[in-house]
């Protein structure tokens, strides 16, 4: 008996390191791609994490803004779900007022939702953007330095 649970063992254990491995693992924690200065002001990083799954039919991606850095109003053919990582961010949607999304937060936008959102004047912010494929980004209009300067003056001191 004794010599079995060893032979049952080593075999196992034989079996399992001379596995290969076919995995494809990628991280987040990667700062990602500097993403081209269009449709948002100030400085970007996008990390593709999930993207383009016919399968799961949704992306995630991990974007990091910069602090005084914004996209433009834009709306999604599907919800998308934000999750802050880390730092603070503006979040709008178009007819309600602006708030500030900090670490920890989750907010639901509603598909074709026109809405923008940022790092804060002084706060760079990492967040995930979970949202359907299909569909690109719809650009609906351009969001000023003053208009982004009006809402940080607001919002200074939540």
């Amino acid at each position: 008996m004794k010599h079995s649970i060893f032979f049952l063992f080593a075999l196992f254990s034989v079996s399992v390191s001379s596995q290969t491995s076919e995995y494809q693992v990628s991280s987040y924690l990667t700062e990602g791609t500097k993403a081209p200065n269009t449709h948002y002001i100030g400085e970007a990083w996008l990390n593709a994490i999930i993207h383009d799954d016919n399968e799961l039919g949704y992306n995630i991606t991990k974007a990091t803004f910069k602090a005084n850095s914004t996209l433009d109003w834009h709306k999604h053919s599907s919800a998308q779900v934000l999750i802050i990582v880390a730092g603070e961010a503006y979040y709008q949607e178009r007819g309600n007022a602006p708030v500030i999304l900090k670490q920890g937060d989750v907010i639901k936008c509603e598909k074709n939702t026109e809405h923008w959102h940022s790092s804060t004047k002084y706060s760079d912010v990492t967040y995930l953007a979970m949202y359907g494929g299909g569909q690109p980004t719809t650009w609906t209009e351009v969001l000023t330095q003053a208009y982004y300067n009006e809402v940080a003056e607001k919002l200074k001191g939540n």
